[in-house]
């Protein structure tokens, strides 16, 4: 009986102001035999830090988050 746990990124969608919304997945294994699964989501501004991010969270930021979408943001957060 071997248990294990893994945390994988499963979901990253990109918003319509630029945002990176990212849903990561927590599973439990028995055996091969998936025991449960848990979600959690976190939503990263353009031009937020994603030195901690999965490797393709941080690709597709740096792809989306050109200096116009960074700069509409920008604009938009300091009108808020």
């Amino acid at each position: 009986m071997a248990l294990s746990k893994a945390i994988v990124v499963d979901k990253i969608e990109v918003h319509e102001k630029g945002q990176v919304g990212v849903r990561t997945a927590t599973v439990v294994s028995e055996d091969g035999v998936e025991l449960s699964r848990s979600y959690h989501r976190h939503v990263l501004a353009p031009g937020a830090d994603t030195s901690g991010e999965d490797t393709r969270v941080a690709a597709v930021a740096a792809a989306t988050w050109t200096s116009e979408v960074v700069s509409d943001w920008d604009a938009f957060t300091a009108a808020s």
